[in-house]
């Protein structure tokens, strides 16, 4: 397959790091990140580039050559094969496409130089695949999901809106973005635009909102850009700490799972609306510290209130949302929600009867963390599962996790640990953190 990588940005927000060489050649712990990039590729078999390059572009072709050149970081050939496209004039960020669109035969992989990233692509292509449409794109939560795109898709994954920064937006949403990389079916070339430049997103990929041809493919692993010094000076960090690697699927990852009613907005029964959803005060930061540790943050809650029929799956999904919205104004994010729709005990009026079942997700049964785990590849003997009841721990337990109740009353279910504040967590992780690093 064909990698396509986008490399002609000016990088104007950035220009006080990289004025006098192009974006895609800024140093990460003295790599430039295209040169990361392209060592992520061909470490996955990932080895016919064409990289489309304009601003400074001669700098780019010097030091990549053709791909057959001897690396000056490394003293190690590239081990590709590189193609250029020059721009002679802005294209925009998807005219370079329709110049090459002859040399593209089949599906390709579509990227920004501009991110660091280290993914699992052979894991993201197998999902195209499997969903049989003309574009996947690569989306996750981040930190600032209320400057961003966001992307709305159906339960199987498929795009129903896209919303672009400027785009109006729901008062509470999903924090799903576009994280820059896409599997493309050269079929979306098939068009005709004539504006001097052309916009991908707005221009080639929105459109196909709506049309089921193309998904989202939702992974916790790296991805950042480096738009402004601020998220450089991040990336920079979270490469020299192993957190950029350590993210890859193909790794075993660690997860923090949290229940949400008392864990993290406040208790108030069974919530039934967004109204009664109210986070507890200091949660968004502990939330965001684990973020930044590289922790897994995924959210597991019984949720009888649809067996029950006292709220819709639209509803639940409109509190997630608002969850999520409020966290994304703190600069946190979950990196999934689990929810259980189960509840065993018939005769409520107006209950959902196929839903009134004994079911193997209903905490205190592993289920939902089990799939979890199976998902992200979770090693949950280094995990913990944190809540505020005794199926929590329960729950914990028997799907093999470290376990911490969150309690005034020091009640004793088997936990490991007993917290009066779930940022109390940071001190044990910090600790188990320690132990590792030596």
């Amino acid at each position: 397959m064909k990698t396509v990588i986008l490399a002609g940005g000016k990088g104007t927000r950035i220009s006080s790091i990289t004025s006098e060489i192009p974006k895609p050649m800024i140093p990460i712990d003295g790599m430039p990140v295209l040169e990361r990039e392209i060592n992520n590729l061909k470490s996955q078999g990932f080895d016919d580039i064409i990289l489309t390059v304009g601003h400074l572009g001669n700098i780019i072709m010097d030091y990549f050559g053709d791909g057959s050149k001897v690396s000056p970081i490394t003293g190690k050939p590239f081990g590709v094969k590189i193609e250029y496209f020059y721009e002679t004039i802005p294209l925009g960020t998807a005219g370079a496409l329709f110049k090459i669109k002859d040399k593209l035969i089949e599906d390709f992989l579509l990227l920004n130089a501009d991110a660091i990233f280290d993914v699992d692509f052979n894991r993201f292509i197998s999902f195209h695949k499997k969903m049989g449409g003309l574009v996947t794109l690569f989306t996750h939560p981040n930190s600032h999901p209320y400057d961003s795109g966001l992307i709305m898709t159906d339960k199987d994954g498929s795009v129903k809106k896209w919303l672009a920064k400027e785009d109006d937006r729901p008062q509470f949403y999903k924090n799903r973005v576009n994280a820059g990389l896409h599997v493309i079916s050269p079929k979306v070339l098939d068009i005709e635009i004539n504006t001097p430049k052309i916009d991908l997103d707005r221009q080639i990929l929105k459109p196909l909102s709506g049309t089921g041809k193309m998904f989202a493919y939702d992974s916790p692993e790296y991805v950042k850009d480096m738009g402004t010094p601020e998220r450089y000076y991040l990336v920079q960090d979270n490469f020299i700490n192993g957190i950029v690697e350590a993210k890859n699927l193909k790794n075993k990852q660690r997860a923090i799972f949290l229940d949400r009613d008392g864990t993290i907005n406040k208790y108030a029964g069974f919530i039934k609306s967004p109204k009664e959803f109210e986070l507890i005060p200091g949660v968004a930061n502990t939330i965001k510290q684990l973020n930044d540790l590289g922790y897994l943050v995924i959210v597991v809650t019984n949720q009888p209130v649809i067996a029950r029929g006292e709220a819709t799956y639209e509803t639940l999904e409109n509190i997630h949302n608002k969850m999520e919205t409020l966290l994304g104004e703190e600069g946190a994010y979950v990196d999934a929600i689990y929810y259980c729709p189960h509840h065993p005990h018939k005769g409520y009026e107006g209950e959902i009867p196929e839903l009134k079942i004994e079911c193997d997700c209903r905490k205190p049964k592993p289920g939902m963390l089990l799939k979890a785990a199976a998902d992200f590849n979770i090693d949950l003997n280094e995990s913990w599962m944190i809540g505020d009841s005794q199926n929590d721990i329960l729950a914990g337990i028997n799907a093999g996790c470290k376990t911490a109740l969150i309690s005034q009353k020091f009640e004793n279910y088997g936990q490991d640990e007993t917290l009066t504040s779930l940022n109390q967590i940071l001190d044990l992780v910090n600790e188990e953190n320690k132990k590792i690093s030596r």
